[in-house]
């Protein structure tokens, strides 16, 4: 197992229909965890890299039409 930790800084704040689509995605296989950062507007999202691409983490938020700024790079 490979964990990953991927970061997504947001236009906006979430939806009520935008946080039912993740929801939906919480149970992807692969996927750890998500959480929102309300006070920094970011997206977080564990997951293990061998079950799991970011593509397909990236593609879930576009068919959510989550508003994606940027990924944030690790420190």
């Amino acid at each position: 197992m490979t964990f990953m930790t991927v970061t997504y800084e947001l236009q906006d704040k979430l939806k009520p229909e935008q946080f039912q689509a993740l929801g939906r995605f919480a149970n992807t296989y692969g996927l750890q965890r998500f959480r929102f950062d309300e006070k920094l507007n970011r997206l977080h999202f564990d997951y293990d890299a061998s079950r799991l691409r970011e593509t397909v983490i990236e593609h879930v938020l576009r068919e959510a039409r989550i508003p994606v700024l940027r990924r944030v790079e690790p420190n």
